[in-house]
């Protein structure tokens, strides 16, 4: 009988850890043992309708969860407005409020009718504090009308190849035919942190900004709570409509390599986004490929700059690297460019560097 009850007991125990095992959302062998191996372990568990995780340098998506379907987005939508606005105005022009404008329901600055601030004000009002009276005033500032920047956000995305986005108000209010995709949005979020005045509004944690009807000033605190939960959180945006629910996109440097994650609809955000972010600078570091200066094996050039790239366990050697030559008719040839080092990834095609001659 005592047998059969220690029997019992380590069965339990065995059944336990394949329990605590399987919750855990890792296979058997643990997370070391597949980057040894070269076999990544699967991306953490979130409970986001949709996701994605980007490397900004490189733009490579490292993970993508019903990332190519449409949804609403709530105020991610001011990630494009404020690229918009930062590439088509002068940050230091003064934008008049219209009634419109300071009437606009849901998130706001309460700008009054007539008031002036300068553009770049409005932005960080924008982008920290969600203003949508902010998002009019700035779309009929740069648009000359709410339609008119809707028509300049949507030649945007269409410059960037997002093709599961489409835009009708600056602000992300629900509306028909107004939604983007989780990888549309981590595109476009790489995209736009690449703009230095862009990458330095998100990360702002506190903003000032005169006003001109009291003796005190605006105060804007970042909404973004990742930059105070992350270590090296750097941005980007919040959002939350009745239909979205709960949408938000953020960033972080660590190491010299920048990630951005996108949730939608996630009752359960901060927590997620700190798990795709640490999952992504674990497990898909950015390595040199190229670096500025290599010779290129059996030629007489040399690469001209450094190529960057996330890279699994065991893609750096799966790695190859092609010379094509340029024409001594091109242009290229003219400005002392020699060749294009195409570089690829189990045949696929993840970048290039011009080639020089060797000095």
């Amino acid at each position: 009988m005592r047998a059969r009850s220690r029997n019992r007991r380590k069965a339990t125990v065995v059944f336990m850890m394949l329990l605590m095992l399987l919750a855990s959302g890792l296979p058997a062998e643990s997370a070391h043992a597949g980057e040894r191996t070269g076999r990544l372990p699967p991306p953490p568990g979130n409970h986001a309708k949709a996701a994605a995780l980007i490397d900004v340098t490189s733009g490579r998506l490292l993970f993508s969860q019903r990332g190519d379907e449409p949804m609403k987005i709530a105020s991610l939508t001011k990630i494009m407005t404020a690229i918009v606005a930062i590439e088509n105005g002068r940050l230091d022009d003064m934008v008049t409020v219209s009634v419109r404008a300071a009437g606009k329901e849901g998130s706001s600055l309460y700008l009054r009718a007539g008031e002036k601030m300068s553009l770049r004000n409005l932005l960080y009002g924008l982008m920290l504090r969600s203003g949508n009276d902010a998002a009019v005033a700035i779309a009929e500032h740069i648009g000359g009308s709410v339609a008119g920047f809707a028509f300049m956000m949507n030649k945007k995305a269409e410059e960037l190849g997002l093709v599961n986005s489409h835009f009708r108000n600056p602000h992300g209010l629900d509306e028909p035919g107004h939604y983007m995709s989780a990888n549309d949005l981590a595109k476009l979020t790489a995209y736009s942190l690449r703009h230095p005045e862009f990458a330095k509004i998100v990360k702002t944690p506190v903003r000032k900004a005169p006003n001109p009807y009291e003796s005190w000033d605006y105060k804007w605190v970042n909404k973004n709570k990742m930059l105070r939960m992350y270590e090296g959180a750097d941005g980007v945006k919040t959002g939350y409509t009745k239909q979205a629910l709960r949408t938000l996109v953020s960033s972080a440097t660590r190491g010299g390599q920048q990630l951005a994650a996108v949730t939608l609809n996630d009752g359960n955000d901060w927590e997620d986004h700190r798990k795709l972010l640490d999952y992504g600078f674990r497990y898909f570091p950015l390595q040199d490929v190229v670096i500025q200066g290599q010779a290129v094996e059996g030629t007489v050039f040399a690469a001209s700059r450094t190529f960057r790239y996330p890279l699994a366990a065991g893609e750096k050697e799966r790695i190859r690297l092609r010379t094509v030559p340029v024409e001594t008719t091109a242009l290229d040839y003219t400005l002392g460019y020699r060749g294009q080092l195409q570089i690829e990834l189990d045949g696929r095609p993840i970048g290039s560097v011009p080639l020089v001659e060797k000095r």
